[in-house]
């Protein structure tokens, strides 16, 4: 198949064609000419105002649901759904049904995924059956495609386990992925604990639920001398306690929600559940410190954090509604609409494309001739109005949003997915 992009302003800074328009050609995968003015008979032509061209994006936290919970995912509408949202490496969670523990796990999500356009890079449990007690196969599962280790949606409370993870893991110069929640802090919090919970008459989740942990797994990191991720930073006293670290030289990244950047609690004021999440929105004054974290590095990158919910699981009482949103089709356009304003786009795709991969060993998708083409074309200042998703769930409170940007497709494994 032929594709030629016209007109197409480049956002990749290894590139020696970053920040120019240019028109690429494409063929059977492979890039086979950049330039000013090219011309292919029989091409599909893709052209239009704000067109860009990047390298693929590149998801490290998302939810599959498959095995075990077909009725909100399954690995192939989740990679639809990834495609869609203009993703070509996707990092999904262990927490199935079994959950992803053992190396035929790893092996089976590794083929089930296999001949898509996008590619699937499972995370493994850190412990058997996400139970918290006993460490997991962490080995194996490397040795077989896991890229790297996480109880997913139930971060180890455990100190001393966390600790044998992080010493573990160093010998293969492995990643432990974290979210920092304290589960006792968080018990029966139902939204961020602030004015908004006490207008609502809703128990609080205090932004201390985050710091206690983070600062424990900080500490357990400059004890091990390992490697770190925190996803889901949703605190400002989060991202200045990361910052602090990464000027000690620990070695810690983190990555925030496109959600946690675009929102705040005062969208709980209508009960919806579909805002209910874990971490939870925070305050106003936490929003725009995390655009803050984003915009000077201190938040390497933007993780989905796509957890898909059938509709009984959201169409219940707040309280026991289940946490989550489905936004893996819309993510970037809801983080350029948060902050584009504030963080520049090379920055913005830096999180989303460059730096997942780079913390995690993702192979790097180089723009040039001659090369497999690894890339995500979008469009920026151009109106969008999502809808038509391809997910099964619909737990997605951005669904009828019009947003001023959009992904236009994906060319990634020889393939093409265009809207």
């Amino acid at each position: 198949m032929h594709l030629l992009i016209r007109q197409a302003r480049v956002v990749a800074p290894s590139s020696e064609f970053h920040d120019q328009v240019v028109d690429v050609l494409i063929q059977d995968g492979i890039i086979k000419n950049i330039g000013k003015d090219i011309t292919a008979k029989d091409a599909q032509v893709i052209q239009g105002k704000g067109l860009h061209i990047a390298p693929g994006f590149a998801d490290i936290f998302a939810d599959y649901r498959e095995p075990g919970y077909e009725h909100k995912e399954t690995i192939a509408s989740g990679l639809d759904a990834a495609a869609a949202g203009g993703y070509t490496h996707v990092m999904v969670v262990p927490n199935t049904n079994p959950t992803v523990s053992t190396k035929s796990n790893v092996q089976y999500l590794i083929k089930r995924a296999q001949g898509h356009a996008v590619n699937l890079h499972p995370l493994g449990a850190l412990t058997q059956d996400i139970a918290g007690k006993v460490l997991a196969e962490m080995m194996d599962m490397h040795s077989n495609g896991a890229i790297a280790f996480t109880d997913g949606w139930k971060p180890v409370q455990n100190a001393n386990l966390m600790l044998k993870a992080l010493e573990y893991v160093r010998a293969f110069d492995g990643t432990v992925v974290q979210i920092p929640a304290d589960a006792a802090l968080s018990e029966g919090g139902l939204m961020h604990e602030g004015p908004v919970s006490t207008k609502l008459g809703m128990s609080g989740i205090p932004s201390l639920a985050e710091t206690i942990l983070l600062h424990r797994d900080i500490e357990l990191l400059r004890y091990t001398g390992s490697r770190l991720h925190v996803t889901g930073i949703s605190s400002a006293e989060g991202v200045e306690m990361i910052r602090a670290a990464k000027k000690e030289g620990l070695n810690i990244t983190c990555s925030v929600t496109p959600y946690h950047l675009a929102l705040n609690d005062e969208s709980l004021n209508t009960y919806n559940s579909l805002y209910k999440v874990n971490p939870p929105l925070r305050s106003e004054a936490d929003r725009q410190a995390l655009i803050a974290g984003l915009k000077d590095g201190t938040i390497d990158c933007i993780a989905s954090h796509h957890r898909p919910q059938e509709w009984d699981a959201k169409a219940k009482e707040f309280e026991y509604a289940s946490d989550g949103m489905n936004i893996q089709e819309v993510a970037f356009s809801i983080a350029y609409q948060a902050v584009g304003d504030k963080v520049p786009l090379a920055r913005l795709i830096d999180a989303i494309a460059v730096k997942p991969r780079e913390i995690f060993g993702l192979v790097q998708g180089v723009f040039s001739k001659d090369n497999t083409a690894d890339i995500t074309l979008f469009a920026v200042d151009t109106e969008y109005k999502a809808g038509g998703m391809v997910s099964l769930s619909a737990n997605n409170p951005f669904a009828d949003n019009t947003f001023n940007s959009k992904v236009i497709g994906i060319v990634s494994n020889h393939k093409t997915t265009l809207k």
